[in-house]
């Protein structure tokens, strides 16, 4: 059982070590939460690492995406919780931390409401000085732009004259929904190595990867010689795991071939003056960097590199694969496999919310994430993932399940006034004997008593937001602020 506590340090990143007595005087001007992380941890003191002066990150917010509603209603996707206490965004923007990289600007359109406001209250207290800080660029207009960005080519010209406050060298491009973790340090010192215009991500233990961020036809140099959306008839079988210690990899022919074809994260290096070039000179009208930028790159003659990467990533681009994730944060870590949310070398940050401990009253969890200040009442807990202020009463049984908490603590003096305005009598959280199996609660729902969620028929996709629910990739998905009644069976 892993139970996170609101009591966990909070990690300041000023560390001022004296020359006369190498004691650590900590600055208290850093007010991100970390999880199980010793108090001096060497990847976040303050140094004078070139990636600080020279790197801005550019993360993006996520669009609309089908895949993933209803997830996506009514926030983007790194706002997305995970693993009980965080957004999707946290790990992105954890890596940039990690790696010493303290200029990050975050790029934000769709449902971008509750991610500005988590990005602007988590990660406020970094940027006490000018040259560190998370900065959140909504969608504008202004004179010469009247309408929304459209697309991640032009929501970075539209930008800029922002980006170009600080004299940096490279931009690092990042969508900010993909859970891994990755020391950018040595991303950008390879890029920097080979002399690349842009450097690229590429996933060498992938098979199934089928996102919207291109395939890439790739050397025994790592030199990029093709760069496409979606891989051509033929080229399945040519997308097979890449083995980097030779230098060439088979097709289906018995031929060896120098050359091999990847799928990409979506993650690039991009040198400024290259950026500004592709952007404001060469393709003036593209609007999408993996679809027109990058092979327009290519097209230019810039020399555009592969980077691999080998360890646990995930796009959470559906209802199935946000469930993998959660699923895979309860996992012990095994070989790198999933994502070790308990690493003291990279720590997940976000905002510090001061809840009180979690209250469990004779409640059995096995094999399960327990988010702070939830109350847990005589309760059977297998294998699941349960976020903060969490209400779970007699008697229910959470299996493979997801239950993503709750917003607000409900007093029955509130739950009576809204039985008289409302008809609503249901309290917030999960009423007593029901049963949940294999299904995902959003935020604030209320489920009443001896309501069973099992997908008794066995429905891979289904549609009842009428009824407070959908069914995708056969998992249920109980709708934010959704009321199921009392004896209800989904």
């Amino acid at each position: 059982m892993q139970i996170s506590s609101s009591s966990a340090k909070l990690t300041n990143l000023h560390m001022i070590r004296s020359s006369s007595d190498h004691q650590h005087q900590w600055r208290h001007n850093y007010n991100l939460k970390q999880l199980y992380v010793p108090s001096s941890c060497p990847n976040l003191s303050v140094s004078n690492s070139p990636l600080k002066q020279s790197v801005a990150a550019i993360v993006f917010g996520g669009g609309p995406d089908p895949e993933l509603y209803p997830l996506n209603k009514t926030r983007s996707k790194g706002a997305i919780p995970i693993a009980a206490n965080y957004r999707l965004i946290d790990a992105v923007i954890s890596n940039c931390i990690n790696s010493d990289i303290t200029k990050i600007y975050a790029i934000t359109q769709f449902n971008s409401t509750s991610l500005n406001s988590h990005l602007s209250r988590a990660y406020s207290g970094f940027g006490i000085v000018k040259d560190r800080f998370v900065e959140v660029i909504a969608a504008y207009q202004s004179l010469e732009d009247q309408g929304w960005f459209q697309g991640s080519a032009d929501a970075i010209r539209r930008c800029l004259w922002v980006f170009e406050e600080f004299p940096v060298t490279e931009f690092l491009v990042l969508p900010g929904y993909h859970l891994y973790k990755m020391d950018y340090k040595t991303l950008i010192e390879d890029h920097r190595r080979s002399r690349a215009d842009i450097t690229i991500v590429g996933l060498s233990s992938a098979t199934d990867h089928d996102s919207g961020f291109g395939f890439m036809e790739v050397d025994s140099t790592n030199h990029v010689t093709r760069f496409t959306i979606k891989p051509e008839r033929g080229q399945q079988d040519f997308i097979s795991v890449v083995n980097r210690t030779t230098t060439t990899t088979t097709t289906t022919t018995s031929e060896p071939t120098s050359s091999c074809c990847v799928p990409s994260t979506g993650i690039y290096v991009i040198g400024r003056e290259q950026m500004v070039k592709l952007l404001r000179e060469c393709l003036v009208k593209a609007k999408d960097l993996a679809s027109e930028i990058i092979p327009g790159a290519i097209s230019e003659g810039m020399k555009v590199k592969a980077h691999m990467f080998d360890g646990y990533w995930e796009d959470v681009k559906s209802v199935g694969a946000y469930y993998r994730a959660n699923m895979d944060s309860i996992k012990r870590c095994r070989l790198g496999l999933n994502y070790r949310f308990y690493d003291r070398q990279y720590p997940l940050y976000t905002m510090p919310r001061c809840l009180p401990p979690t209250s469990m009253s004779e409640a059995v969890i096995t094999d399960s994430i327990i988010g702070d200040g939830c109350i847990l009442d005589r309760c059977v807990i297998r294998g699941s993932v349960v976020g903060m202020r969490t209400r779970i009463a007699d008697e229910v049984i959470v299996e493979d399940s997801i239950i993503v908490g709750s917003d607000i603590y409900e007093m029955e003096e509130d739950v009576r006034r809204k039985g008289r305005e409302k008809k609503i009598d249901i309290r917030i959280g999960i009423g007593e004997k029901s049963q949940i199996r294999r299904a995902i609660v959003d935020k604030n729902a209320r489920i009443g008593k001896n309501v069973m969620i099992i997908n008794r028929d066995n429905v891979e996709e289904g549609n009842r937001e009428a009824e407070g629910y959908v069914i995708r990739d056969g998992i249920i998905v109980i709708l934010r602020n959704a009321v199921i009644p009392d004896n209800s069976i989904l």
